[in-house]
């Protein structure tokens, strides 16, 4: 099913982990794929294995040049863009409140919530206000809805995610854009499996016990693909999700139960 023929999409943090997946499953399915990230050899390669309808970008979406130029490619390659995939962030380092620093708070919150209304307004600005279309998805974090000990920054920056989730759709809901917040738990990366291995060396405890405790509060008992938590990101882009605009939708093996 090619849900996106004709429509062009921009995926931030598109160098590891769920960007490529997603970057590639929405060109499989028609997109033409701007793909940004600050490592340009691993964004230039993931766009080389796409092909013709996917371009790489080096943009560091904190600075609001790097993301103008970003959005720039799109309007000169494409002419328009039609969906915004803000899945740039950071992890940060662990730290308690009392240790933590304003660096690292800060070095936080701008990649993993400013960059995502730099790029919003952009391509608000740019191509979906005057098309009086388009989908905007925001990627949050399990940690963003109790929290999580060692990542006051991390937690923080994901809560607030899933609110300018809900101002950005009550404001362009008018000119017929969506806006949508995809929250996963975790996600088979190398970003996990580096959390458990240091986790585990911290607490004494072998990589497979520190996995399991990690499994211990999903319902499901299993981590998250890439491919899974992309499923659900590209139903909410598609024209499948008309009538669906506001939400934090969870894709967390049953971790977290809202409602």
């Amino acid at each position: 099913m090619a849900r996106f023929t004709g429509k062009v999409a921009i995926v931030t943090g598109a160098s590891t982990g769920l960007g490529p997946v997603m970057s590639k499953m929405l060109a499989d399915e028609g997109a033409r794929v701007v793909l940004a990230a600050r490592r340009f050899e691993l964004v230039e390669e993931a766009a080389a294995q796409i092909g013709e309808n996917a371009i790489a970008i080096r943009a560091d979406v904190t600075k609001e040049e790097d993301v103008a130029a970003m959005v720039d490619a799109a309007m000169t390659h494409w002419g328009q863009v039609d969906i915004m995939m803000n899945n740039a962030a950071v992890p940060g380092t662990d730290k308690f409140i009392w240790e933590q620093t304003l660096e690292n708070w800060n070095a936080t919150i701008a990649v993993d919530v400013t960059a995502a209304m730099l790029c919003s307004r952009e391509v608000l600005r740019r191509s979906m206000l005057e098309r009086r279309s388009g989908v905007i998805l925001n990627f949050s974090s399990t940690a963003g809805w109790n929290g999580m000990p060692r990542k006051s920054h991390y937690s923080v920056a994901k809560a607030g995610l899933r609110v300018l989730t809900k101002v950005i759709a009550t404001e362009v809901g008018e000119y017929g854009i969506r806006c949508n917040c995809v929250v996963p738990g975790q996600i088979e990366t190398a970003l996990l499996k580096s959390w458990v291995e240091r986790t585990a060396k911290e607490q004494g405890i072998s990589y497979e016990d520190r996995l399991l405790v990690t499994l211990k509060d999903m319902a499901l008992k299993v981590v998250s693909t890439p491919e899974d938590v992309t499923n659900l990101a590209l139903f909410l882009a598609s024209d499948m999700a008309r009538t669906i605009t506001g939400q934090s939708i969870n894709v967390d093996a049953g971790n977290v139960m809202v409602g």
